[in-house]
């Protein structure tokens, strides 16, 4: 798994303890049990759990690492649709155009 800086990257200077947990504990131990769960099936619990708490920014960022996961457009939409039902209609108008813009070199 590529390592993950974007605590550091974004946070390291206002929250330096903060940072180093999101990128050397979350991104780093958590999703590098690979051995129990792969990075696709983790993204897809993300994304769907992001979407139910309606945090639309990291639903975009964690649909470019679910992309870069091997989660194609249609599995995408198909899972943002079954999500409708049970995290809201309004939740999935929210995420398609994110997941048009995240795949929209895959028309």
């Amino acid at each position: 798994m590529e390592k993950q800086t974007a605590g550091r990257e974004k946070l390291g200077k206002l929250a330096p303890e903060f940072a180093k947990l999101n990128d050397d504990i979350l991104f780093g131990k958590v999703w590098g049990r690979e051995d129990k769960l792969s990075l696709r099936d983790r993204s897809m619990i993300t994304i769907s759990a992001l979407m139910a708490e309606g945090m639309f920014e990291q639903v975009k960022a964690h649909l470019i690492l679910g992309k870069k996961h091997g989660l194609s457009k249609e599995e995408v939409v198909e899972m943002v649709t079954h999500l409708a039902f049970y995290t809201g209609w309004p939740k999935a108008w929210n995420v398609f155009p994110l997941v048009e813009e995240v795949y929209k070199d895959n028309n």
